[in-house]
């Protein structure tokens, strides 16, 4: 009965997760499908290559914005190496 509601009226999406500021995972309310946004923007359906793309695409986000908190705090973190 579920998977009718989505198929009449489409999917009642919710964010489950962000995983960049762009990148976020939705899961439907009605039917419980799991969603991603794909590299072009587009929502598709969150399958096991989607999922781990996204791990390293999250590992790597919070990676970088922790850098750059760091250097916020410490300015002198700057090094530059030759």
């Amino acid at each position: 009965m579920k998977n009718i509601h989505c198929k009449m009226f489409g999917h009642d999406l919710e964010v489950a997760r962000e995983v960049t500021y762009h990148v976020k995972e939705y899961t439907c309310k009605n039917c419980r499908k799991e969603f991603t946004t794909s590299s072009n923007g587009n929502l598709t359906e969150l399958t096991s290559k989607y999922k781990e793309i996204n791990k390293v695409l999250e590992y790597i986000h919070k990676k970088r914005i922790s850098k750059i908190n760091r250097q916020k705090i410490n300015p002198n973190l700057l090094v530059f190496k030759h």
